[in-house]
Parts: structure tokens; sequence; C-alpha cells
């Protein structure tokens, strides 16, 4: 499946009155020759307001500790803008940070100046009780209100970040992109830096270097961007993101990830070694196993279901985990807290671990200057099971990873400068079968059954999805799901048990559907009732102009097979069925037969995506869109009876 991997909604007893299937939104872009025919770039919609001025400079200290200063102008054009015009809000991390806002004013259209009084600042703090630290986070928000706002004015304002320490002693790393579809009037970019602190820098795009020097003992570099005539976004698949596509920059002291690999581990590994108690909590957890495998997957699951996820925001919480007292305590932790846990009750049973850093979001390929913000995420890994589990991820079984942390390069904390990867996910195991028996009357209701199995990615978050229903909600759960499409219906769902954390899954439904169908009438054969991953989606991709991709995307392939039996009443007869059909290309294939029989049609269809994610070339899914072009029509194809 293409641009997008398998993905569930969050399932609710009402989310399932509305259940859609997985998203695929592959991106089309225009043919080469429309490229080459188009004399220029389509201009963007006129936005509301524009960015007239932004300035940010960075001024570190040698302990890697630095001020942030920005200056930012911001032009009101139409009035749908004025609102957001009007309100700033300043974040920062109240235990390392120190705020100063120099100027905030309104620049009317005439010249004149009117400053933000005083009475139009307020700031938010997180504080804990009675003078105690807070448990989340420190962030403080200064907010304040532009006076007299109108279109044609422009809003100033200028602040400082005044940091008080590093987050990675005597280390500073900044990588940012701005967009090459958005006006930009003069954006200026300075970083003040030791001349002893070695650096490496790189822009990307049309951001220009216009300064990179060293005066006295300071290293100054200066870059500028500028975009008057911002063209419109033709991509449409971001799913793959690689920061030198865009216009930006990045700056770092660290000489290579792992460097970056090795300052998280020298204050997170030491919270990794196993207290008492840990001790004590992993022999009661692995009480009976032996087996180096069996002992990990107890501790790993004992993790991953009673510790809650909970933010860590407060100063170098950011980057150091919490101690381990704390999250067992209060049965909280972020990702780094979820890793340092699992590898402290793993170290009591003497199964090796360690941490790896890890994106876990859309970037597949690693900046080329390493910067810390590019690992975002904390997992774990055992050398002994050569094996990467990740116990912040909810409803994962043990020895598999979620869709966001497949396939992506890793930061090894104990070997900081090994290139390593996590393990794609495997399309093979991506499988659904649903068998559909359906017995229409004669004014249109419907009694049916239908059976849904489930292996690997589907059923891990089927899973994880239905054990947020609650079993009265269940009840209820077929009355909902077709009132949501204007029906009366009654019956029962049943499933396995959904609370172990396994990638096998079975459910099924009983339902009867007053007047569901129209006499005489038709319909395409389609599943329904929810299932995760229909044929349909696999094909959905054809549903888009005549185009290519002009971008790599995400993307998971799978078998889905659908079996169908509608049975007709005598009275009716059916006129028309779908044609038979068989398509293939490169390893993908679809398949459909359908059979009448008297007053009863058999059909079953099958469709393998072969695609290996994680990532799918421009070539491979321009080649997938025309396979599924060929597929979409005998889906559509309609059943008619009278």
């Amino acid at each position: 499946m293409h641009t997008t991997t398998l993905r569930l909604f969050a399932v609710t007893a009402l989310a399932l009155a509305s259940a859609s299937a997985l998203a695929q939104n592959a991106a089309p872009a225009k043919t080469a020759s429309a490229a080459k025919a188009a004399a220029k770039p389509e201009a963007a919609d006129e936005a509301p307001a524009r960015v007239e001025r932004q300035h940010i400079s960075y001024t570190v200290q040698a302990d890697g500790s630095y001020i942030e200063q920005r200056e930012s102008a911001l032009k009101v054009l139409q009035a749908p803008a004025i609102e957001r015009a009007k309100h700033e809000s300043i974040s920062y991390s109240a235990s390392i940070q120190t705020l100063e806002v120099t100027e905030a004013y309104t620049r009317k259209a005439d010249g004149r100046r009117v400053d933000v009084p005083k009475s139009n600042f307020q700031v938010e703090t997180n504080e804990g009780r009675a003078g105690g630290g807070p448990a989340f986070s420190d962030i403080a928000t200064t907010s304040l209100v532009f006076p007299d706002v109108e279109v044609g004015d422009t809003v100033v304002v200028n602040y400082k970040l005044i940091g008080k320490q590093p987050m990675f002693d005597r280390q500073f790393s900044v990588l940012d992109n701005v967009s090459a579809n958005s006006y930009q009037g003069d954006l200026k970019v300075r970083i003040d830096t030791p001349a002893s602190l070695w650096s490496q820098n790189r822009t990307f795009g049309a951001m220009k270097q216009v300064r990179d020097e060293t005066v006295g003992d300071r290293h100054i570099v200066e870059w500028t961007y500028q975009n008057l005539t911002p063209a419109k976004d033709t991509r449409r698949d971001y799913s793959v993101y690689k920061v030198e596509d865009f216009p930006g920059y990045a700056f770092s002291t660290f000489r290579n990830y792992g460097q970056i690999a090795a300052a998280y581990g020298e204050r997170a590994l030491p919270k990794a070694a196993p207290t008492p108690r840990v001790r004590k909590l992993a022999d009661e957890i692995a009480a009976g196993k032996k087996d180096q495998r069996e002992v990990a997957k107890a501790l790993y699951e004992w993790v991953s279901t009673n510790i809650q996820y909970a933010g860590n925001c407060i100063g170098l919480g950011a980057v150091v985990p919490r101690d381990q007292e704390f999250v067992l305590d209060n049965r909280i932790g972020d990702c780094k807290d979820h890793a340092t846990l699992l590898q402290a009750l793993l170290a009591a049973k003497n199964v090796p671990a360690t941490q790896a850093l890890i994106n876990a979001g859309n970037v597949y390929q690693l900046p080329d200057i390493p910067v810390a913000s590019s690992v975002n995420h904390v997992l774990n890994y055992l050398p002994g099971l050569d094996l990467y589990v990740d116990a912040t991820a909810k409803g994962i079984p043990f020895g598999d990873l979620p869709v966001a942390v497949a396939g992506k390069p890793v930061l090894r904390v104990d070997q900081p400068e090994l290139k390593a990867a996590t393990a794609p996910l495997s399309s093979k195991r991506n499988r659904q079968r649903m068998v559909t028996d359906l017995i229409v009357q004669e004014d249109g209701s419907v009694k049916g059954k239908v059976e849904v199995e489930l292996e690997g990615q589907p059923a891990i978050e089927t899973r994880a999805a239905f054990r947020k229903v609650r079993e009265k909600d269940s009840q209820e759960m077929i009355k909902k799901y077709f009132e949501a499409g204007g029906l009366s219906a009654q019956g029962s769902f049943t499933q396995d048990d959904p609370q172990a954390l396994l990638d096998k899954h079975r459910y099924s439904a009983q339902f009867e559907v007053k007047q569901m169908l129209p006499v005489p009438g038709a319909f395409p054969v389609a599943p329904l009732f929810f299932n995760p991953m229909p044929v349909a989606t696999f094909a959905s991709s054809a549903q888009y102009d005549d185009s290519v991709y002009e971008s790599e995307g995400q993307c998971i392939g799978g078998r889905s097979e659908e079996i169908y039996r509608i049975e007709f009443p005598a009275t009716m007869k059916v006129i028309a069925v779908p044609p038979d059909a068989r398509q293939e290309w490169e390893g993908s294939s679809y398949e459909a037969k359908y059979t009448l029989k008297g007053n009863v049609l058999e059909a079953r269809r099958v469709i393998v995506d072969a695609s290996q994610g994680p990532v799918c070339t421009q070539a491979h899914n321009r080649g997938y869109q025309q396979f599924a072009k060929k597929v979409l029509p005998n889906l559509k194809a309609q059943l008619v009876y009278q």
C-alpha cells in the first residue's frame, strides 16, 4: 500500500459507526512532459498575511549554552489574518532559559508605532505544589496582544531567550527548513560561536551563505533567504521527508552522529543501573522463565502495558531520563524513561541491552550534518537476540516495531560509531481474509455475517484499537455502525481477547439491516462491515489524475482476500455480475472470480501488493499506480438485480 502505511483510526464505540478503511493518500504530481511544458511554476495563492522580516541569531558560549534572539515582522493583508496577528505566544523552559521581550509593537500602515502595553502581557508557568518542582513540564509561556491591528498593519516582536545551561556540554546544533511555497521577505540567520569550538554547517535549496569567518576568538556564520514570488505547492506526499530537499540550514559542533549517541549515553546509561527495587521487580515479572527471549519478552510486556506515556519537558529532561523510582512510583514516563527502565530490568536478569536513538517522524535518511534534533525517540536494542524493541509504543508485540520506527537508521548508544538500522516491516506478514455471507430479503433488508482474520500490522493495530472499546459499547457496535449510514440494524459482535500483545486477530459480526438495498437496484461488491485492509485500498492510487509521483513515498505491502456469498430471494433476478479479472505487475497481482448459481452469487477476489518498504521509489510508485488503474474498474463493477 503506497504513501501511507497500514494505519487504523482510533476505535471507540462511536468511531466504529463511521469506520473507514486504511488511509492511502497516494501522491500524484505533474507528468514529466507537463512539467517541461510549463514555463514556470504556478504562483501560490496570496496568503492573508506574510512574513516581511525574520531575523534569528544564536550566540553560543564555550560550554554550549546560548542566547537565541528572534525578530519578526508579520504584515496583515486580509481581514481573516487579523485575529491571528494580534496574538503572539513565546514558550521556553523556565529552569534553563529566561525570556526578555525587547520590542513588541504594531506598525500602522501610515508609519505610526503603537507599542504593546504591559497590561497586554500574560505569563503562564508550570510549577509544582507548595514550592515543589513540576512533574511533567517547566514550560513557561508569555503571551502578548498587539493593539489596534488592521489590514495593512505590521506586527513586530523582538525577544531573547537566554540559556542557563546547555543540553549537551560544549555542544551546539541547530537545523531548520523554510517553506518554498510561502512568502519570505527577509530571512537572516546568524550563528556566533567560540572559535575554539569545532563546527560544520551547510545550507539547502535557495538559502545563501553570506558570511563564514573568524573574528578574534569568535566564529561567525550568516545565511539569508528571500522568496518574494512563492510557487504553489504541488507535492501531495510528505510521508518521506529529506531536509536537503527544502530551503534551510544546519549547523553543528558534533563531528558525527556517534558523538550525539555518546553524549546522550553519558547521562542516560548511569540511570539504567538496576536498583534493588528494580531487581526485585524483575524477579517477580520473569519468575519461572529461563530462556533469554522469554525473560526479555516478559519484561518488555510489563513495561509496555504498565508504564503510561508522560512527556518530560523539564529543563534537561528533554535529553536525560527520569530516575527509576519516579517512573515506578507513578507508572509514567516518556520514551527515554521506558527505554531506561526496560534496560535496567533486563540488566537485573543478565539480559544484555542498550538504548538507541532514532527519528520517529517521516525522516528515513539522517541529514549529512549531525544535529541532535534529527533523532527524537529512544528505543532498546538487545544484542543477544539481535532485536530492537520499543516499549513506549503501546500494543506492539515483542519482536515487532511500530511503523514509525521500522526500517530507519539508529544511533546505538553502546556502539556510537556503528552504522545500524531497524528492520523494515515484512510485507508478507500483512494479511487479511474476510468472508461475507448475505441473505437479501424481498424488501431489500439484509441478514449477514462477516468473519475477518488478520495477521501482521493490521492485526496489531486492530487489537490496539479494540482494546479501547468497552464491553457495553461493543454490544451496541452493530447498531451504531449502520446508523452512521442512516440505516436501522441490530446484531452482535465477537472477537478474540484483544488485550494480549499478538500479531494475529479474529473478529466477526452478525447483523440484520432493514431495507438496506433498493429494489430493484445495483451495488458494487464491497465490504459491509468494518475491516482494516479491504482490497479496494490497494487500488486507491488509481483514482488520481493521470499523473506520476514526484517524490518517493512511504509504503508497505500485504495481501487481502475477500470472499462473498450473496443470496437473493426467488422473486428477484440477478441480471448482471462483475466480470472475472486478473492483473499482474512485478510481483503484485489481482484476481477476481464471480460465479452466479441460480440466485446466489459467489465471489472471491485477492490482491497482493508486493511493495517492499518502508520507502518506495518514484518509479515503483508510478508503476504500481498503472497496475491499480487496471484493477479499479473491476472493483467498481456492479451487481445488478430486479
